[in-house]
Formats: structure tokens, sequence, C-alpha cells
């Protein structure tokens, strides 16, 4: 079945900040929930106090002053009075007497609520809360009938305003702390989830490198056992197919070579009676030539690449001189014309590879240029103090970008492979020069060509290695 990536929003966020994140924003909504109601309970508990903490030192002074009244007390007598109750910080006290008003400094007459002294007046005790010079007040009324009297106590409730502040910068400091310790347990808790993942990942990585013996190893969980089982079996059978495959083509390549060296001697002892045939005769033996010819070369090379299949490949090391040794490849090719433009050309550039190898490739790209690509036209050598890169051009009509991820499959020729050349190759020298440039860790890749015109350019990266590289492993 076929599996369809779509396009998803959130597919630039990994999985591990996702969760992270999730428990960040848990943290957060549980400390806004925790926060809300401790403030709704902490203020009502904190004024609930406050106003019945005043209300009984109200009224004790109201039974006091009222204890000290007589009739003949007149409102020059209340400050005295006063003086000898209970004062409690942040209240005001305001006494009528017979139509008589001791007021406090801070506070007016019109600053007691009508409501509240409508009710005193009708002999009720009373509260009630309000704002008085913009800040929260609490005033309480207590009727002294006996001598027209009336006793008020206004307390500030601004203190308790003041600790809820408190309590709300310490609830907010412990969201944020709530929130960042979610996080963090987030990414603690993703990373001990996704552990078995990134086993699996490292395998995974592992088998496309080549090591198809690599397994995932039971964690002695029931859920992790089976994901570990399944990824097991399937690198099994995977493995199992590869080398079947690589099997396969190696026999059938060696089946092949038996009735491939009688068909050689056959053409061979044909060619020497070539003047015995007729026109037509002779034209049909160069074609079953020709066609031999390739077919021998594309037995040879199903041979090497079975070898790298099934890892029966190794690298002789030795040390080359690269402007000799591209030079000594031009020269097999027939192609000393060619300009080797090198960028810095008093520098002696060595490299540590298999010569064989490497020939190997030289030879099969400037064929694949000569071939394919109207013949090479230059070689470029650059290098820094980690690589050498070696570009091949050719001023034939290039390759699309669309072919260009393909062109060093087994078998690829691209779309243009019929109008590149009258030979087109067994489709397997391209394939033998991705798997040799790889074997010294290195890579290659098409571009355009540096001065713009029609043409590819193959570059070789090398890395410049010492003489006791271990050779990469090949699938």
């Amino acid at each position: 079945m076929d599996i369809t990536a779509h396009s998803n929003p959130r597919s630039s966020v990994g999985l591990r900040t996702r969760i992270s994140l999730a428990f960040a924003v848990g943290g957060l909504l549980l400390s806004i929930v925790l926060a809300g109601v401790t403030m709704v309970l902490a203020r009502e508990q904190l004024i609930t106090t406050r106003e019945e903490s005043a209300a009984a030192i109200a009224v004790s002074n109201a039974v006091r002053l009222n204890n000290q009244l007589t009739p003949d007390t007149t409102s020059e007598d209340l400050p005295t009075i006063v003086d000898s109750l209970t004062s409690v910080e942040g209240s005001q006290t305001l006494i009528t007497l017979r139509n008589d008003w001791l007021l406090s400094p801070e506070l007016g007459r019109g600053d007691i609520p009508a409501v509240l002294t409508s009710r005193v007046t009708n002999g009720l005790p009373g509260q009630l809360r309000t704002v008085i010079a913009g800040q929260p007040q609490l005033v309480i009324g207590v009727p002294l009938p006996a001598f027209e009297a009336a006793y008020y106590e206004v307390v500030d409730l601004a203190g308790v305003a003041d600790t809820l502040g408190s309590i709300r910068i310490i609830l907010l400091s412990a969201g944020a702390a709530t929130t960042l310790l979610g996080a963090i347990i987030g990414w603690w808790a993703s990373r001990r989830m996704l552990r078995p993942l990134r086993r699996v990942r490292s395998a995974a990585e592992a088998i496309a490198g080549g090591k198809l013996e690599t397994r995932l190893e039971r964690q002695a969980d029931p859920d992790l056992d089976a994901l570990a089982d399944s990824f097991n079996g399937m690198a099994s059978a995977l493995e199992a197919r590869i080398e079947r495959d690589a099997r396969f083509a190696s026999e059938v390549s060696h089946e092949l070579r038996s009735p491939l060296m009688t068909l050689t001697t056959t053409v061979g002892v044909l060619e020497a009676r070539r003047e015995q045939f007729s026109e037509r005769s002779r034209t049909a033996l160069d074609l079953l030539s020709q066609d031999l010819d390739r077919f021998s070369r594309m037995v040879e090379d199903l041979l090497e690449i079975s070898r790298f299949d099934a890892g029966a490949v190794s690298l002789e090391l030795s040390e080359i001189d690269v402007q000799s040794f591209l030079k000594a490849s031009l020269r097999l090719a027939h192609l000393e014309e060619i300009p080797i433009q090198n960028t810095y050309p008093d520098k002696k550039i060595r490299l540590y590879v298999d010569k064989r190898r490497l020939s190997r490739v030289m030879s099969n790209l400037l064929l694949n240029a000569t071939n394919h690509g109207g013949g090479a036209t230059g070689i470029t050598v650059d290098t820094n103090e980690n690589f050498v890169w070696i570009g091949i051009e050719d001023e034939g009509p290039g390759i699309p970008l669309s072919e260009r991820d393909h062109v060093f499959d087994r078998f690829s020729r691209g779309s243009s492979a019929g109008r590149r050349g009258v030979d087109t190759g067994t489709g397997l020298g391209l394939s033998l020069v991705w798997e040799d440039v790889r074997l010294h860790h290195g890579r290659i890749w098409v571009e355009d060509r540096r001065d713009q015109k029609p043409g590819a350019r193959f570059v070789i990266e090398i890395p410049i290695q010492s003489e006791d590289i271990e050779p990469m492993e090949i699938s």
C-alpha cells in the first residue's frame, strides 16, 4: 500500500518539541486554574476575616461608648471617650450624638453611605463595603438609641488588596515555575519515550548504510518488543532478499561467461575469415561482434556489482599524485589534448586511493562523455585541507534536473539516451562509478558547467585521508 506524505503545518516541529510544549501548556493551564481558585478563596477568606474582626471590635467599642455616655454628655466630651476605645490599624471612628458629629480628620459626614445611616437611624446595626477616596473601605454602623447616638467605624481594606496583590505575584511566579517545570519534565519524558524510536532510526540508518545484519534488542516491554520483533523481521526479510538477488545476479553472470567465451571464440574465427564473406554477411558479423562486446562488458559489470552487493570488495590503497594520475588517465583514453585546470598548479595534491578503482572511475566518466556528451572538454581540480574535487565537463546536451538523482542508478540511461550517441552502453558504468567513489568515502554528482555553456559536469569528491583508512562497507 502506498502511503503519501501530505503537507502538515506541524511537520516542521519535532515530536520531542510537541511533547514538551504539551507538558508546558498542561502545566500552564493547571497553574491558571489553581491560581484562579486560590485567588477567589483567599480573597473571600481575607475579606471575611477582616470584616469579622472589624465588626467584633466595632461592637465592643460601641458597647464601651454606650457605657461611658450619660444624659449630660456633649460632643465636646466625645474626643476623650474615643481615646479610650480600642483602635484598629487602618480604621477611623465617627460618632454622632444628638445630630452632632465627631468626624475623623480624613473623613466627612458625606463619606458615610446614606443607605447605612438610614438603617442606623432606624435602630438597626449594619455594615457596607464602599469606596472612599478611591480606596476600598468597610463601614460599620452601630446605633445607640438610649442617647440618640450612633457609632461608625471605617476600616481600610487596602491592606487586604495589597495582600491579594502579593498572593497574585506569588501565584504568577508559581505558575511560571510550573510551566517551566512542565516543559522540563516534558523534555525529559520525551527523551525516554523517543529513545526506542532513536534506536529504530539508528538501526534503519545502519541498514541503509549496508549493515544488513543490524537488529534491535528486546527491551522487556510488551509494546516495544513487538516493535523490535516487527523491525527485525523486516530487516531479516530485506537482508535475505538482497542476498538472494545478489546471489542470483552473480550466478547468472557466472553461468553466462562460458557461453560468452564460446561465442567470442566463434566470432574470432569468423573475423579471421572475414574476407570470404559477402558484404551483407560482413555487416551482420560487425553487428554481432559489437553486441557480443557489449554483452561481455555487461556481464563483467554485473559480476563486479554482485561483489559490491555481497560486500566482497576491499581497497588496495597507494599514494598517487592527482595531476600525474589525471594525465595518465587521459593518455589511456587517447584524450591527451583535454586540458587540466588546477586551482593550485604549484601544489602537489596527493591522495591515498585504490588506483585501479579510481582509474576505472575516470575511464568510465571519460567514456561516458565521449559516447553521450559530445566529448570531454576539460578537467578541473579543486582542493582544501579535507577534500579534493575532480570535475569532468562535456559539451553534450546536458542532463535534466529531473534525471540527475537517478543517473547513477543501475541500468539508467535517461530519457535522452537515444540522442546522446550511437553506443547506448550497458547502463552500469555510472553505477560502478558511484560504488567505487562511495567505497573511498567520497561522493559524486552532476551539475551544470561552470561557464554556463551546454553540457554536463560530473564532480568527484574524494576525502584526503591517510593510508590506513578503513574502506566503507558496501551493501
